[in-house]
């Protein structure tokens, strides 16, 4: 079993307006600068884009009407990695979660910068949402 640790930002809008707003994977270069520094292009059921380390293929859950936003992040290796990822209702507002996993072999200082990063980023989508 992999080690996690589940990071959340409130975002001041009406969840389903949220989601609706962000699920679409073209949305997702616009703040997850850990996932894509280019747009995404459709591949099949994949997304191909150029991740910070080289090219990655994204896969991402169909649209639904529970919030999930779970992906999978393939970087060449041929495992992809499970980022499970929900929008949540918080009364008016809404909370974005984000579950990272910690992978086999990782050591604490890359995967404590992996948290930073994706407090980075979702510091970066409320920005983008709340302008």
């Amino acid at each position: 079993m992999l080690s996690s640790h589940t990071l959340s930002i409130t975002i001041a809008r009406n969840w389903l307006d949220l989601y609706e707003t962000i699920w679409k994977p073209e949305f997702f270069p616009k703040w997850a600068s850990g996932l894509s520094s280019s747009t995404l292009e459709p591949e099949g059921n994949h997304w191909r884009a150029r991740g910070p380390e080289g090219s990655v293929k994204i896969r991402f859950s169909p649209h639904n009407p529970f919030g999930v936003m779970d992906h999978w992040i393939d970087t060449g290796s041929g495992k992809e990695i499970y980022m499970p990822m929900r929008v949540i209702a918080n009364e008016q507002g809404a909370e974005v979660l984000i579950t990272v996993y910690r992978q086999r072999l990782m050591s604490d200082e890359k995967f404590a910068k992996d948290i930073e990063w994706v407090k980075r980023d979702l510091a970066q989508l409320n920005t983008k949402l709340t302008k």
